[in-house]
């Protein structure tokens, strides 16, 4: 993105990349796990067949034919990228990049021998992130692994332990469980999915354990051990040591901002931690080296890194773009039922000093979410009593990832939930939810 927009406003362009284009979003992440949990989508609704009048008979996931369905999608993709680097003129370069001072840098092969050097008047940085690992259980790629090898796993496990249940754990504990799995969730935190709200943490948590999954929360590993054909771990949470044994781990603890190759030191630079600072349109301390992506640490997700590489190259062309603001980035969880949200929670509203009012309406009352038969979740506004002013959402239920841009639009604006409700939404559709919502906030709410 960064890239190209560069190019679009007549920079001369230069894109260093060591695997393909695309990076971890188009190959390991946003786009191959979205296609499997389609596959694992329509899998459930088949099972579901005679809840709408239709027999389908014996059901077989074939878990090779749909990773590759999967690689296909992040393939064709990438041809699409390709072709916007050739028809922007962007110069493209297969290896690795490393700092040789703050207006150059060195290409390198995979063996870390030298091609050649590139000068620039401006460097961006966006080498992405890696998943952390357990010091106890490193990855292995066969007993342990990372979302990285489980996009691609062309089996499905029959005991699966996740560590972590954030929005990668969640995601992919839900389409190895629909095939068949039996998931055990291990979350340090007191309750899965622990950044977003404790309403949809609450559902959430309810809809895990009616599918037969677990959640171990406020548990930690405290030993692993490889054994043969399985990994035994011994788990230490409120309520003593508990031993949990599965096939397969999946550890989704985090990730760790990729660094320590680009020789920060000579252009003067220096990480803060796991992740390299810089601000909302990507300026690190050195003035014209920008860094963007997970390299720079939250929010971290592919949607804020477009957006503030689009900052940084308006930056270096002589504009001056407004931040990137973290605070209304949506974020969104593709498991079942699905999570979004943008903006303040109540909780953090009121910590801010706000006081504010709550509309909240439940799927259950929606007409197009009962003809589809996914009626459970809600969606939940956070407005500002004083002026009516809409500060956040959060959505639990099928299709809220598609509904969160419209509060996303209304918070850039500085809409406030009068407004909102004011506007017609078409009926039946799941937008009307947000709408109820808005009408619930403000005392004018018809369904709720």
């Amino acid at each position: 993105m960064a890239a190209i927009r560069a190019a679009q406003l007549g920079l001369r362009t230069a894109l260093v990349e060591r695997e393909r284009l695309g990076g971890v979003c188009l190959h390991w992440g946003c786009i191959p796990t979205k296609a499997l949990l389609r596959n694992a989508e329509l899998f459930r609704a088949a099972q579901r067949g005679e809840e709408f009048g239709w027999s389908s008979g014996s059901l077989r996931y074939d878990p090779a034919r749909g990773v590759a369905r999967s690689r296909k999608a992040s393939a064709t993709l990438m041809q699409g990228i390709e072709y916007l680097m050739k028809k922007h003129g962007i110069e493209v370069h297969t290896g690795s990049g490393r700092l040789t001072g703050k207006d150059r840098l060195e290409v390198l092969d995979e063996q870390g021998k030298p091609l050649h050097e590139l000068r620039s008047r401006f460097v961006l940085l966006a080498t992405g992130s890696r998943p952390r690992a357990l010091p106890m259980l490193p990855f292995d790629g066969r007993r342990v692994l990372s979302s990285r090898e489980a996009v691609v796993l062309e089996e499905i496990p029959g005991r699966l332990a996740v560590i972590g249940a954030g929005a990668i754990g969640l995601e992919l504990g839900y389409y190895y469980r629909s095939f068949g799995s039996e998931v055990t969730y291990v979350e340090t935190l007191d309750r899965v999915l622990p950044q977003e709200d404790p309403e949809v943490s609450a559902l959430l948590a309810r809809s895990i354990a009616k599918d037969g999954c677990q959640a171990w929360v406020s548990s930690q590993v405290r030993e692993a051990t490889v054994s043969g054909s399985e990994v035994i771990l011994k788990i230490a949470s409120q309520e003593g040591e508990r031993e949990l044994r599965a096939d397969r781990v999946l550890v989704s603890i985090g990730v760790q901002g990729n660094h320590e190759d680009l020789n920060l030191e000579v252009a003067g630079l220096e990480p803060q931690g796991a992740f390299l600072e810089a601000d909302g349109v990507g300026r690190t301390p050195v003035p014209n080296i920008f860094a963007i992506g997970d390299l720079v640490g939250p929010p971290l997700l592919a949607h804020a890194a477009s957006a503030r590489g689009i900052r940084a190259a308006e930056a270096m062309a002589g504009g001056n773009p407004e931040p990137l603001r973290a605070d209304r980035v949506p974020r969104c969880v593709y498991c079942e039922p699905e999570v979004a949200s943008v903006g303040l929670t109540e909780a953090e509203a009121r910590q801010g000093g706000r006081e504010v009012a709550v509309g909240k309406f439940p799927l259950r009352a929606s007409g197009r979410a009962l003809t589809a038969g996914d009626g459970e979740g809600f969606v939940k506004l956070v407005v500002d009593k004083a002026y009516g002013e809409v500060l956040g959402a959060q959505m639990v239920g099928a299709g809220v990832t598609e509904l969160v841009a419209e509060v996303a639009v209304a918070i850039a604006h500085e809409a406030t939930a009068e407004s909102l409700h004011d506007v017609v939404h078409a009926h039946p559709t799941l937008s009307e939810a947000v709408m109820e919502a808005a009408g619930a906030a403000i005392g004018k709410a018809i369904h709720g």
